[in-house]
């Protein structure tokens, strides 16, 4: 996967030379963090390298433009092939975390907007998923913003990133963006890119 360029953020294929900074960006303020994994400093070469041989995963750093600063992660992630083909129908977006002093600052806003570009204009797909914890309100907020469809709550559905919670399952919040809706997000997060840059 080659890097997707942006004027606040350029995603570049994840690598082990971005873990001094993805180091330091998961050591600020971890507040919003409670539902999503965000490894702590020491963990970050050990995530990488996890990140790196996940099948299905395909992982990006997220570099702000401004500085040079690995300031998250994010990823396209369980590729689904047409039915009798070997073509990509749908795709998700997921692993995804900003450092504090990066959230807000529209760098969601546009990875997003490249990620989406790059998988309806690029892959072809017919449609793009989202996942969240059904508890964590703030990330769903962030997908209702960027005018995904909500299209309900998988129960039990995969592991729980909750402190404590190791070992247990959660209730997953499904969100979508098919090719036919494409155009309005496109517009939508350009508009809200504009707004924030």
């Amino acid at each position: 996967m080659s890097t997707l360029h942006g004027t606040l953020v350029r995603l570049e294929p994840l690598s082990l030379a971005h873990a001094p900074d993805l180091a330091k960006a998961a050591e600020e303020d971890r507040s919003a963090y409670a539902f999503t994994m965000v490894p702590r400093a020491g963990e970050v070469e050990a995530y990488i390298s996890a990140q790196l041989t996940r099948p299905g995963l395909t992982p990006f750093a997220q570099v702000r433009t401004l500085d040079g600063a690995a300031v998250g992660c994010t990823g396209f992630w369980n590729p689904r092939p047409w039915p009798g083909r070997t073509d990509l129908a749908a795709i998700e977006i997921g692993f995804t975390w900003l450092a504090a002093s990066a959230q807000g600052t529209g760098i969601n806003t546009e990875a997003k907007l490249l990620m989406f570009a790059h998988a309806f204009e690029e892959m072809g797909v017919a449609r793009v998923d989202l996942k969240t914890d059904a508890r964590n309100t703030r990330s769903r907020r962030a997908l209702e913003r960027l005018g995904a469809t909500f299209e309900g709550v998988l129960r039990s559905w995969s592991a729980s990133w909750a402190p404590g919670e190791d070992g247990m399952l959660r209730d997953s919040a499904v969100y979508s963006v098919i090719a036919s809706e494409w155009p309005a997000v496109r517009e939508n997060l350009t508009a809200r890119r504009s707004e924030q840059e």
